[in-house]
């Protein structure tokens, strides 16, 4: 292209005869040749840019091939494996049908033997989850009447110590001279020594030991549902004191029944109330000196709460 150009220039310079009209179709050329040219760069742009897209495309083919080969590999491979756990299927297949018949009635006796076992099984399995279901049925009736039992408790314990607390109240003028107030065991105890009660060898009640008594009463008298046990204690000095007492168990047993009338003077229910005569059977202090021979000479007034609600439902 570029020798055609200097051809016409050379032409152009050594003519000075050439007219307008020849100027005009060389340069009419010249320009066509130049757009021509153009096309044909970018022709070669484009062939270039297909080129590579090529050479891409085709080194994109040869990686699948070689997977493809790798994986055909593979599966080959895999079909030599089945075709030899074929193989040894068919063997397995043809040594079991060459068996004899009694081998395979042994075995099908043996499947009807573990069939029967599994059925037991099943069976006891099914007894015994409906012995846990009635286990869990009662254990929770269990849990439930023990909440039950534990709020009764919790309820009767409050009230012996509201009982103990309104006996105090009552009591305070002669708590600490011969009369004390406790509870133990769920009950409420109110130990009154002789010197508070009794004249020496006598079941008479005197002034100070009937008002004490009496409070008592007025406590008592509004806890209808409180048992109420009257026990007379006394040292191990022989009783002598005549007046058709034989010992002292019988002297206790007179200064139980005086206490108890009291109280039933003041209008507490004879039926609550029990009186017993323990003599010189259970003390409290020594009966070797003057103060635990002192401490023995008592009347235990022993207030219990009414379990019968509770011993109900124990039964139940």
């Amino acid at each position: 292209m570029k020798k055609i150009i200097i051809l016409i220039l050379i032409i152009v310079m050594t003519s000075s005869c050439v007219t307008k009209k020849m100027y005009q179709e060389l340069d009419d050329k010249y320009n066509s040749l130049k757009n021509r040219n153009t096309d044909l760069v970018g022709e070669n742009d484009d062939l270039f840019s297909n080129t590579k897209d090529l050479e891409n495309t085709n080194l994109k083919l040869s990686k699948s091939l070689d997977s493809l080969k790798s994986a055909k590999a593979n599966l080959l491979d895999d079909v030599i494996a089945l075709e030899a756990r074929k193989n040894q299927l068919e063997k397995s297949y043809n040594e079991l049908s060459q068996s004899s018949a009694q081998e395979l009635d042994v075995k099908a006796a043996e499947i009807l033997r573990l069939s029967q076992e599994l059925e037991e099984k099943e069976n006891r399995l099914l007894a015994e989850n409906i012995r846990l279901e009635n286990l869990k049925s009662q254990l929770e009736s269990r849990s439930e009447r023990i909440e039950q039992l534990e709020s009764l408790i919790t309820a009767k314990e409050e009230k012996m110590q509201n009982l103990k607390n309104a006996i105090s109240n009552a009591l305070q003028n002669f708590e600490g001279n011969g009369l004390t107030v406790h509870r133990k065991n769920g009950k409420v105890y109110v130990s009154m020594e002789n010197k508070l009660l009794f004249a020496s060898g006598s079941w008479n009640v005197g002034a100070n030991g009937s008002n004490a008594v009496k409070k008592l009463a007025s406590v008592l008298r509004q806890n209808k549902d409180i048992e109420v046990l009257i026990e007379g204690h006394t040292d191990n000095v022989p009783y002598n004191g005549g007046n058709g007492i034989t010992d002292n168990w019988d002297l206790s047993t007179k200064r139980a029944t005086a206490i108890v009338r009291i109280l039933v003077n003041g209008q507490v229910d004879a039926k609550q109330i029990t009186a017993a005569g323990r003599g010189k059977y259970l003390p409290i202090g020594s009966n070797t000196t003057t103060q635990g021979k002192a401490k023995n000479r008592r009347i235990e007034v022993i207030l219990s709460p009414n379990l019968d609600a509770i011993s109900e439902m124990l039964e139940n």
